[in-house]
């Protein structure tokens, strides 16, 4: 069977080597690039993402990558968003009292956690969807690494779609998955043997 082809989405924000070597290790062929057509074509695209939702918005824009997202999920191709990268599929971001827009992809808006200690920030369990695709095979103990002091608290988007949900005081959304469309706030990528697991599960459903 022919090796799948992924994109990491070169923006110019987010652990693109990190992330292709975690993908590497699913056994697909991973590029890291800025190229539209490439990351259109491909059979996976990962939109990684690290620091300000604003800043990763200017950089994605800067690429076109807002419309390479719409296009791909417009025509059923997978996506998978990754921290900052799920954020920005939201249609806002509120940051220091700043309201950013976002690709618009899914209602509603990213908002700080208000929780005691922030950043989030080490291991965490998250209450997976009972059909999910991405967490099939996982024990509900299994561990993924946060950083982040922002997320989805809520979900206005299609009712079918598979919400998998992660408290730090509060509750917010650790992973959706609607049609194409696959989102992670934690990172695949830093969370070892079970990240590698999951973007498995990711890359055998392209």
């Amino acid at each position: 069977m022919t090796a799948r082809s992924v994109v990491v989405l070169d923006y110019g924000s987010g652990n693109l080597r990190s992330a292709q070597r975690a993908l590497e290790r699913t056994g697909a062929d991973v590029e890291v690039t800025a190229d539209a057509q490439r990351a259109l074509n491909a059979d996976g695209l990962v939109v990684p993402g690290v620091g300000a939702f604003e800043a990763c918005m200017v950089g994605l824009r800067g690429i076109g990558g807002d419309r390479i997202i719409a296009e791909r999920v417009a025509a059923g191709r997978p996506v998978l968003g990754v921290c900052v990268g799920m954020q920005i599929l939201f249609a806002r971001g509120v940051e220091f009292g700043v309201e950013s827009k976002g690709c618009g992809q899914w209602p509603g808006s990213v908002t700080r956690l208000e929780a005691p200690v922030i950043p989030h920030m080490g291991w965490n369990v998250v209450d997976a969807a009972p059909d999910s695709v991405l967490f099939k095979g996982f024990d509900a103990d299994t561990r993924f690494y946060f950083v982040h002091s922002y997320a989805a608290q809520k979900w206005e988007g299609a009712p079918d779609a598979k919400l998998t949900w992660a408290s730090h005081h509060v509750r917010f959304l650790a992973a959706v998955e609607d049609g194409p469309l696959s989102a992670t706030q934690f990172h695949p990528e830093k969370s070892g043997d079970a990240g590698a697991a999951l973007l498995t599960n990711w890359v055998e459903g392209l």
